[in-house]
């Protein structure tokens, strides 16, 4: 479950960060209909399920304009909304997420009254890369109900031309994507050289080396291999792989942050990484920080206040509680 909710929360995190970018990179006529800077996320949109009566939380809701009619036959003026839905499914199967995405169209349809465009993101399901599914459910012969979405399936797409292309995000996502085996330390190595070089804020470049470096699938001999490409290449320490200081921002703030600083900033650089471990714990338990709140955390300089903020993250049980410790 913890595993899960880690995929799930850092996804959250780099889509958000990335939405128009991640629509560029796999639904490119979808993404040409939308204005981005319109965006607004609908935070812990909750679905109930039936019968008995649990909640589940929907990964992530936007709502923003349309640049064009979603529905033709529609007569309404501009500006047109929509609701883009984007599910995160990690699981390599897809028959957990599938029979639950008609009952969340029609429950972000019926609330909002707004054209909802269905989006899946498997991280480990290939299907064929980049497509449209759907679910059908039939009584004997009668299909009383077919739902088509949109999903990409990392495992399907073959990394090296997202790796070299111009999308920063499809160069992070492609440590999820097929690699020759006898390749993975050298194209891994190359999204974080690119990463490092990226035109990006610095809390974008932690997000996408995040990504890469949790999800490389290198075994100890191709870590070193990793290490060895980057340093020959790139001033600095190398981070370790596949245990990010996002992975050691959860941990630490769990066991009351001890020694949390000097772990983090061995990474990639102490205020940078503190400030996005105490933001990634945040949202990770409380859901995506108010704006007063993540611009407080941005504009810290001092590594033991964000120490602090980290240590409070992890022993809080509310938001209001962590206010309240971190001062």
């Amino acid at each position: 479950m913890d595993d899960m909710l880690d995929h799930d929360q850092r996804f959250k995190a780099l889509i958000r960060e990335f939405f128009a970018d991640f629509l560029r990179l796999f639904f490119a006529d979808y993404a040409r209909r939308f204005d981005f800077s319109t965006v607004e996320w609908l935070d812990k949109e909750l679905f109930p399920e039936p019968p008995d009566g649990g909640k589940h939380v929907l990964d992530l809701v936007a709502k923003l304009n349309a640049t064009e009619p979603p529905d033709p036959a529609a007569t309404a003026p501009a500006p047109w909304l929509a609701l883009v839905h984007i599910e995160i499914e990690s699981p390599d199967r897809t028959t957990l997420l599938k029979p639950r995405l008609p009952g969340y169209y029609l429950h972000l349809r019926e609330r909002y009254g707004l054209p909802v465009l269905p989006v899946v993101l498997y991280l480990k399901v290939g299907l064929d890369g980049v497509g449209v599914d759907a679910v059908t459910e039939r009584v004997w012969e009668l299909e009383t109900l077919t739902f088509r979405y949109l999903y990409a399936g990392l495992p399907g797409l073959d990394a090296e031309p997202y790796l070299r292309g111009d999308n920063w995000l499809g160069v992070a996502l492609s440590a999820l994507m097929r690699m020759p085996r006898e390749r993975i330390a050298e194209l891994g190595a190359e999204a974080m050289l690119r990463i490092s070089e990226a035109p990006v804020t610095e809390q974008q470049r932690f997000l996408l080396g995040d990504c890469v470096e949790a999800y490389l699938p290198v075994g100890d001999a191709e870590a070193e291999r990793f290490r060895g490409i980057i340093e020959a290449n790139a001033t600095g320490r190398v981070p370790p792989v596949n245990k990010t200081s996002y992975d050691r921002g959860l941990e630490q703030g769990r066991q009351e942050g001890q020694q949390v600083g000097q772990q983090v900033g061995q990474q990639v650089g102490r205020v940078l990484a503190l400030r996005a471990a105490v933001l990634e714990l945040l949202e990770a338990k409380f859901g995506p920080p108010a704006a007063d709140l993540a611009d407080r955390v941005n504009t810290t300089d001092d590594p033991a206040v964000l120490t602090r903020w980290l240590v409070a993250a992890g022993q809080a049980d509310t938001l209001d509680v962590f206010r309240m410790r971190a001062g």
